[in-house]
């Protein structure tokens, strides 16, 4: 990645950057088009429908009835003791036949279980392993991961999968998954479409403490609906994210409207450009960017920078008010740039608002690529650096 390094630079309280410190006509490289899917792509064998796999067991056969003889959460088979109990509207995946042996392709089993506990609390017990199909969640959804379990991909040759796809639905939570895109096990050889978590037009989405591991692409991508024009992902919050070892970004941010990370660690991600901790990165003018908050993030061991904002698709028809705020954000890599923003050349389309960054400590400062005085403030407040 190619950088326009600012000059030494002394903030103090309440200083503002409102200007392109360092200038220059050079984006970052590997920015824009290395980040953009279409949905015809996005999806590899999956239905960009968002339906379940043909092959997946309906919800009309799944067993979703629950008794206290069924397992308890850590354990993958259905035999319990009598003391093992499972709280009044918690279904166990074993009760769909999923055998969470760490061996078994507990894909279809999974997607039945997703499918029948709609409205219910679904406890994953086991350590599951899927094929790259993926699993496609429900409105209303609420997914539970037990002490020590965890979802992993099969080996695979996909450049392109969504271990966990939220599109198009509300009402979604997530607590304390573990997925792993065994990155080392896909035979591709090229893409960057691999993700842990997808979120497209989903809204009212709480995820709490994620851990995405070795994700071909992203540990988690938000983005706008691929099958409803316009659709934007919204009200999203995701506390607690743990990105490690993905090939692109520990997470993206295409478009949405009220997305919060809070606490997020992002880290040693790199293979494919842009290999950012968080992308916040556009991929055309139907994007909107509202209300992003990144609280107390931690980026550390990223090819690419910690964070990374480029709107160099953004400007078009329709004009785009950016609202982006960052908080104490720590960078503690010593070698790579901590926060760069750029890409900015509407060529006479409007784009405005504000991109934020207080409070941040950083070993480097951070850098500016193309940008123009009418676009949106750029202020730095109160960093320590060095």
């Amino acid at each position: 990645m190619r950088r326009k390094v600012l000059s030494t630079l002394v903030f103090g309280t309440g200083s503002l950057v409102l200007t392109a410190c360092g200038g220059g006509g050079n984006s970052p490289a590997g920015a824009g088009a290395s980040n953009k899917t279409s949905p015809g792509t996005n999806t590899g064998s999956q239905d960009t429908s968002g339906a379940a796999p043909s092959t997946a067991t309906s919800p009309s056969t799944a067993t979703g009835a629950q008794s206290a003889s069924d397992a308890s959460p850590g354990k993958s088979s259905g035999t319990s003791s009598a003391s093992d109990t499972i709280p009044n509207g918690v279904l166990t995946d074993v009760s769909f036949g999923v055998k969470g042996d760490g061996t078994t392709n507990d894909r279809v089993a999974l997607q039945a279980a997703i499918d029948g506990s709609v409205g219910q609390v679904l406890l994953i017990t086991g350590q599951s392993r899927i094929d790259s199909t993926g699993l496609t969640l429900r409105s209303n959804t609420h997914i539970r991961f037990a002490q020590g379990a965890s979802i992993k991909l099969l080996a695979h040759n996909a450049d392109s999968y969504q271990m966990m796809r939220v599109w198009d639905v509300s009402n979604v939570i997530i607590e304390s998954p573990t997925l792993d895109g065994s990155k080392s096990l896909n035979a591709a050889t090229s893409g960057e479409w691999g993700m842990g978590i997808s979120i497209a037009g989903g809204s009212n989405v709480t995820i709490t403490s994620p851990t995405t591991i070795n994700c071909w692409g992203d540990g988690i991508y938000i983005a706008n609906s691929y099958n409803d024009s316009g659709v934007t992902s919204k009200a999203v919050t995701i506390s607690n994210h743990l990105a490690d070892g993905c090939r692109r970004q520990g997470a993206t941010i295409i478009s949405g409207d009220t997305i919060t990370f809070d606490n997020p660690v992002w880290r040693n991600i790199a293979g494919t450009a842009p290999q950012a901790g968080l992308d916040i990165e556009p991929n055309d003018n139907t994007a909107v960017l509202r209300a992003i908050r990144i609280v107390n993030p931690t980026t550390l061991g990223c090819a690419g920078a910690g964070i990374q904002v480029f709107l160099g698709s953004l400007a078009g028809p329709v004009a785009r008010t950016v609202d982006i705020q960052i908080t104490n954000h720590i960078d503690s890599d010593p070698d790579d740039c901590p926060f760069s923003v750029g890409g900015l050349y509407p060529s006479g389309y409007i784009v405005t608002g504000a991109i934020t960054s207080t409070n941040p400590v950083w070993k480097q400062n951070w850098f500016m690529g193309d940008w123009i005085p009418a676009g949106p403030t750029i202020s730095v407040v109160n960093p320590r650096i060095g």
